[in-house]
Parts: C-alpha cells; structure tokens; sequence
C-alpha cells in the first residue's frame, strides 16, 4: 500500500459538524497505519492540545491547520447552509503555526461576535510567510464552489487567484470521493486544472468522524445545527441522511489518487508539510 496522510479532518471540536474526539482520529489513523494526520477545525485550533498529546502516545506524525472561513461568513449555528468560502490552511512548520493562530485569533476578536471570524483572502496573504500549504477545499473551496456555479474558467480564475496570493509553492488543488454521482466529473474537472497550472493535486476524504460507525452522530450534529424548533429535528435528520448516504466521510487507509498526483509523496511543497509532521 502507498503512503497515505490524511490532510483535511475534523473532530467534535468543529462544532455540530465533527463526531470524533481528536484521541478518536488518532488511534484510527495509527490502527489504519497512515503516514501523517493532519486536524483542520473550523477556524481554530480547540483540538490541537489533545491531539498532539495522543499522536506523541502513539507515535503518529502530526499536520496542525484549519478551514478558515473567508468573510462575509454567516454564523456555524441557526443556518442549513452557513454563508462564507472555505479553505483549508495547512502549517509547514512552527512559524507556519505560529502565524496561522495569530491570524485565527485576530479574526476572532474582530468579527465581535461568536463563530464569527472576520477573515480575508488578503489578510491571509499578507501574512502567510511562505509558511503554509492551502487546499482548495471541499464543495464550499472557492475552486470548487466557482467550477460547480460558474464553470471551469470561473474555477481557473479562482485557482489563479489563489496562485497569486500564495505562491506556487503554497497551493495544492484537493480531491474528494464520498460516492456522489458528481464527485468523479469534479475531481476530474479540478485535477485537470490543477495539471494545467503545475500545482500538486492531494486526495483526502474531508473526514467528519474517525470511522464508519460515527456516521449516524455526525449526521445528528449537522442535523441539529440549523434547527430552532425540536419538530423540525426529524426531517433535517432525513435531509441529513440522504447527503451522508454513503458514510464516507471517515478515515482511510487509501485514496484512489495517491498523496500526490504526478509524483511521490515526498517531492514538492505537500511532501513538505508531510515531511515536517515527521
């Protein structure tokens, strides 16, 4: 089997949307023998500490990042589907955590609200260093999210943008398979153009819970999110259900893309970051 190191996880600290505990995440990805695990919560690093603490027990490398929000961000709670693009910011190393948590703690304290973080793309450019690797994230990347509303040249002048912000060295286009009729045609559409600019394309499953059997939790939390009323419980639970179907969204031992598409898992900026977590 191929070196696999799982970049884009969450845990119960990404509230109402992981189900697993970071000591969850970790023995799964120790039981599974992955290479390297990174957490990415939403716009924080809540888990870090517990995280660490585990992965140093067990002797797995560690990824420290984020999916920050970019503003105007609606609040995690009391909407079906909060407003705001994603992107999944990967530390190279600990200045790259460093820099990362002074960012999150600054838009934190400037969004004046809870879950709330004021956050742009140029704010995260002016301050990356070079000490990042950022994922255009899942179906709310702004990659993603542009090829799927407005085409793939919409999707290339957001990968452009990206590229202009972070460096070639600092981007790498993600893939995603939880058994969506759409996700092949996508993953199709963003690995082309992830060829055609000469970025790194990295394979994940945006886990949400560390194995199959979490599934039923996490669909409850992101059922529960955006309710008010406990009636309208069962029939989010139903929406919910049919969106994670396939109870795909826990760790793996493999992808079917390897780490790095286009080469070995320790050339360029994503071997990196993989690197470092060694």
């Amino acid at each position: 089997m191929s070196a696999y190191a799982e970049l884009h996880a969450h845990s119960g600290f990404s509230f109402l949307d992981g189900s697993s505990d970071p000591e969850e995440l970790v023995a799964e990805a120790v039981r599974l023998e992955l290479s390297a695990l990174a957490l990415t919560d939403h716009n924080g690093f809540y888990g870090v500490v517990r995280f660490a603490e585990a992965a140093r027990a067990l002797g797995l490398p560690t990824v420290f990042g984020a999916e920050v929000t970019l503003s105007p961000a609606g609040p995690r709670t009391g909407e079906p589907d909060p407003a705001g693009a994603h992107l999944v910011v990967l530390a190279k190393n600990p200045e790259g955590y460093a820099r990362l948590a002074a960012v999150l703690a600054d838009a934190h304290l400037a969004g004046e609200e809870k879950g709330r973080p004021l956050l742009s793309l140029d704010q995260l450019g002016e301050r990356h260093g070079g000490d990042w690797l950022v994922l255009t994230g899942c179906r709310k990347g702004t990659v993603p999210g542009a090829l799927l509303a407005s085409g793939p040249s919409a999707a290339r002048r957001e990968l452009a943008r990206l590229l202009g912000v972070f460096g070639m060295d600092g981007v790498a286009v993600e893939l995603w398979d939880h058994g969506d009729p759409l996700d092949t045609a996508r993953n199709d559409a963003l690995a082309l153009l992830g060829a055609e600019a000469g970025v790194p394309t990295v394979a994940t499953n945006n886990v949400h819970y560390a194995t199959p059997a979490g599934c039923r939790l996490a669909t409850t939390l992101a059922a529960v999110g955006p309710i008010d009323l406990v009636a309208e419980v069962a029939k989010a639970l139903l929406v919910g259900r049919l969106r994670r179907r396939a109870a795909a969204r826990h760790l793996c031992a493999e992808r079917t893309q390897p780490l790095l598409i286009g080469g070995p898992a320790s050339a360029g900026p994503l071997g990196e970051v993989v690197r470092a977590a060694g």
